[in-house]
């Protein structure tokens, strides 16, 4: 398995090169140069496997045994997942009315995102012990992909990582989960700036190639190849417990719905599509609503500004993994992939080709919910079920009520065979206990697990990045002055 840039212009890597990677050299984003064909008997085969086992099966598609032989590879995804609260590492609740939620927050931050970091971080400590090499870490994180990362490497000799996080756009707890970690590798710095901002000078810094490679820089972001590839394993994991029943032919179908920011989930579901997963994919946003534009009328262009919202770790305007859902649509067209990134790049206007628009909107489809639709969405889940959701994960039920209440409207007698006749599953990004002002914005109390309570009685440490400031230059202080201390 070897990995081509999303612009054509960087060499052909394999798993390692592109994790370690980030950003591919000309600007681009790895990808498989062939993505796996998976036959119905594989499907069914895989229908009994575990979250677990089945995260071991699909890296092992894109992770070489001459490069990690699978019994380590085993080994490595089991120690990831052993701080997982829930024995079955995500689990599936059934809600009335075909309410299917898909908890992937059960790690340790309380956030899907340990699900993928917590194996890159595995990955990433194997070949730096095999090398005796050290790397820095650039994350850039609009909630929980900083604390994420920061747990799956803290501590470690060969790392270090550096965080940028946007003052004010993140929950307190967000905050605590980042800054409450004091550890010589981590370093936490909070920006007087909103999130598409901050990763601005983290590019910078990928762009000086020189610098880049003095200092082994890297990304843990989702433009890291490593996160999509474990994501893709809670789309099959949520067809397997969702599908009725795999004995016929063709397989039944299975509607995913997936709250999105920077588009990483969304891409690994349209990967476990094109791998031959019958899926129907649904990509629903914020107000910050720029893949639900792309999608309906493909028009790829920024809004005047990030609007904070309620789903405050989807407050993105410049979903970076859309590139990589372009050049799969376009047939790996890595010509074409770069004129429009580079168009975008320059105008931050982007209107697709025609014929790529379609293949997007067949492959696709959205949805986008106001504040008001997400407290509602929160306020009848829980009058239905007792079942607290986050923000984001509302986002996803609010689509879903969506569905049922049309379809109750069509069929005013019974809702029954729409319900039942193409199974639906919200995945469900974080936990309700991270997003108090939601919850109390919606009526609800929230309740705090003592791992969260805790937060707010110890110590913090963050370096401020004030507007005006130099943060490409700051940080690049920082990276040269804790390598001096090494």
């Amino acid at each position: 398995m070897e990995y081509v840039s999303t612009r054509g212009g960087a060499g052909v890597v394999d798993f390692e090169g592109a994790l370690f990677s980030g950003y591919a050299p000309d600007g681009g984003l790895f990808m498989p140069q062939h993505i796996p064909s998976l036959d119905g008997d594989t499907l069914r085969r895989w229908s009994r496997l575990s979250y677990r086992e089945l995260v071991k099966e699909l890296c092992s598609l894109f992770i070489t045994a001459e490069l990690v032989p699978r019994s380590t590879l085993n080994d490595l995804i089991d120690r990831a997942f052993s701080r997982f609260r829930h024995k079955d590492v995500v689990h599936l609740s059934r809600l009335k009315d075909g309410l299917n939620v898909l908890e992937l927050w059960h790690g340790v931050t309380y956030a899907f995102k340990d699900l993928s970091l917590s194996c890159t971080g595995q990955f990433l400590q194997y070949f730096l012990e095999k090398k005796q090499k050290h790397v820095t870490i650039l994350v850039g994180t609009s909630g929980d992909t900083g604390s994420s990362a920061i747990e799956s490497v803290r501590g470690q000799k060969n790392m270090d990582i550096f965080v940028l996080l946007p003052k004010g756009f993140c929950t307190q707890i967000q905050e605590l989960q980042m800054m409450t970690v004091i550890e010589d590798n981590v370093h936490v710095f909070a920006a007087h700036g909103n999130s598409d901002e901050i990763d601005e000078p983290i590019k910078e810094l990928f762009a000086d190639v020189d610098f880049a490679g003095k200092y082994n820089l890297m990304s843990l972001n989702s433009v890291n190849w490593s996160r999509i590839m474990v994501q893709i394993a809670h789309h099959f994991y949520a067809y397997f417990q969702c599908a009725p029943s795999l004995d016929t032919t063709p397989l039944p179908m299975v509607e995913i719905v997936v709250p999105t920011g920077g588009g990483g989930n969304i891409t690994a579901g349209c990967i476990a599509q094109k791998m031959g997963l019958p899926i129907r994919l649904v990509a629903v946003v914020n107000s910050n609503d720029i893949i639900h534009r792309t999608v309906q009328h493909g028009d790829f262009s920024l809004s005047e500004s990030v609007k904070a919202t309620l789903a405050s770790a989807m407050d993105i305007q410049e979903p970076y993994n859309m590139e990589r859902i372009l050049w799969l649509l376009s047939g790996s067209d890595s010509h074409l992939t770069k004129t429009l990134m580079e168009r975008f790049s320059v105008s931050k206007s982007l209107k697709l080709p025609e014929d790529l628009h379609r293949k997007l909107s067949e492959t696709l489809h959205s949805c986008s919910a106001s504040d008001e639709d997400i407290v509602r969405a929160m306020q009848r889940c829980w009058k239905e079920n007792c079942y607290p959701l986050c923000p984001h994960s509302a986002v996803a039920a609010h689509y879903h009520y969506l569905q049922t209440d049309r379809a109750c409207l069509r069929q005013k007698s019974s809702c029954f065979s729409f319900l039942f006749s193409t199974p639906r599953c919200c995945l469900a990004p974080a936990s309700a206990a991270k997003f108090q002002d939601a919850l109390l914005r919606a009526g609800l109390v929230p309740q705090l697990p003592p791992e969260i309570t805790a937060l707010m009685a110890m110590e913090t440490r963050s370096t401020p990045l004030e507007q005006g400031q130099d943060w490409t230059q700051t940080l690049r202080e920082w990276i040269e002055a804790t390598a001096q201390r090494r």
